[in-house]
């Protein structure tokens, strides 16, 4: 972790920078590291170990700017590295819309870096027997072999086990300082079957915690090989237009497009099929998407943006209407508009279904009620390939997942694609659930739109 004299010669690197030329100055300060263990077909494959450090620095020279990195952390190599950067920012032409952002705009209680409850102190007592007890607590590979069947063969299974930690403090010439800490452990598993006519199917699972005591690896294989399972024998399916179900674990890829659109960068060179939309009613009432990034415990929070920016629960978009834009200081100058935090930390998208009244307390919608409640239609569990027009909003993604029918998932498909436009997609959302995964940042849970244009 950061130690405290670490942070002293971040504060050194502020006060030399802005001694020697610069105007402003700031440094961003990180340490991070990752343990973990890798099984492939129930034995050991690999142990990783790694550690990085890193020193950003960002110097507004006469109107210029300039950014340099370097992982040394002695105070005279450092200074010979910011006497060296200042005359490099000199050389270049002047931005004048590059700035620090307004002081009052920052954090200023993000102190210790663990106010959001995002780091577990037990990442400092575990050991390598812990960890690779954990990754073949994962594995199914022997078993699987007894209780298939004959209906497949499990061709390979590869397991990750890795516990990681991130410790980063952000200082300014301006008198920002914070500091984030978090600790994730984490399970992946990949496994590949082939079934009696010799055809392949993969299939994958994950989790991620911020608690070592919440790291329970017995279920990450047996899911991934039930996703695998359940894609044996697709079935032709025709073109046409249906409801469409997009379940959690992949949800997000409908989501990432419109935040995309909402984001200062595209807006400022015109890339934004969302341009000029702000306070009005673009998408459907159904649709309500939240920032939430000061839920303590919850993968996504932070206190501050890149730029030390102090961040907020607000509405990104309510009732379908725009609420606002995602603008830095450096856009916000350039477009001549009122700053923002630079992007949504923890957006969450809000349960509804139509026509339905959903209590305030205690909800809870289910891929098995959307699925319930849509009757008929296809789910899609997975996006391959496919692109988005940031200008127009236009979409085509190629999809794989089941055909459901009176609520019940009927058979699998793929090799389909889906075509249409954002706006009208998301007008078009009749159901949203509340089983957004916790391991996800983006909380988005499974979604159901009605009249969705699939081609065979």
């Amino acid at each position: 972790m950061i130690e405290t004299h670490e942070i002293e010669i971040a504060r050194h690197c502020i006060a030399f920078a802005c001694a020697n030329g610069a105007d402003n100055a700031r440094v961003n300060l990180n340490k991070s590291g990752i343990d973990g263990c890798n099984m492939l077909n129930g034995e050991l494959d690999k142990v990783t170990h790694a550690a990085d450090r890193s020193v950003y620095l960002y110097l507004f020279v006469n109107g210029k700017y300039g950014t340099f990195s370097t992982n040394m952390l002695e105070k005279e190599s450092l200074e010979d590295f910011i006497l060296k950067a200042i005359d490099m920012v000199k050389m270049l032409g002047e931005d004048t819309c590059r700035k620090l952002p307004d002081p009052s705009r920052t954090e200023k209680n993000a102190n210790t870096g663990r106010e959001l409850d995002l780091y577990d102190e037990a990442i400092e007592h575990t050991d390598s027997d812990s960890r690779l007890a954990k990754a073949k607590a994962m594995s199914i590979w022997q078993n699987s072999h007894k209780e298939n069947n004959g209906e497949y063969s499990l061709i390979s299974e590869e397991c990750e086990y890795s516990e990681s930690y991130d410790d980063s403090i952000t200082i300014d010439s301006q008198g920002f300082e914070g500091r984030h800490t978090e600790s994730s452990f984490s399970f992946f598993t990949e496994v590949t079957i082939q079934d009696k006519e010799g055809n392949r199917y993969s299939g994958y699972w994950w989790d991620t915690l911020f608690r070592n005591s919440d790291a329970d690896p017995s279920e990450c294989s047996r899911k991934a090989l039930e996703r695998a399972v359940a894609q044996i024998a697709p079935q032709p399916r025709r073109s046409g237009h249906t409801r469409m179900v997009v379940d959690s674990t992949v949800a997000s890829r409908l989501v990432a497009p419109v935040l995309n659109a909402l984001n200062g960068s595209a807006l400022q060179q015109k890339m934004s099929f969302l341009d000029g939309t702000l306070g009005q009613k673009v998408f459907s009432e159904s649709m309500n998407l939240m920032d939430l990034p000061r839920t303590a415990g919850r993968n996504g929070s932070r206190m501050y943006d890149s730029e030390g920016v102090a961040t907020k629960d607000a509405p990104v978009i309510k009732d379908g209407v725009v609420c606002q834009y995602f603008i830095n200081t450096y856009n916000a100058e350039k477009m001549g508009i009122e700053p923002t935090v630079e992007d949504a930390s923890r957006p969450c998208l809000m349960p509804y279904m139509k026509g339905k009244e959903l209590a305030t307390e205690e909800i809870s919608v289910s891929l098995k009620d959307i699925l319930q409640y849509c009757r008929n239609g296809i789910l899609v569990t997975g996006f391959n390939g496919g692109n988005t027009n940031p200008v127009t909003g236009d979409f085509s993604f190629g999809i794989e997942g089941f055909a459901f029918s009176k609520g019940k998932i009927t058979h699998p498909v793929r090799e389909m694609l889906i075509t249409g436009n954002l706006k009208d997609l998301w007008n078009s959302l009749i159901a949203a659930g509340t089983d957004a995964r916790p391991s996800s940042r983006w909380q988005i849970p499974s979604i159901a739109f009605e009249n969705v244009s699939f081609s065979a």
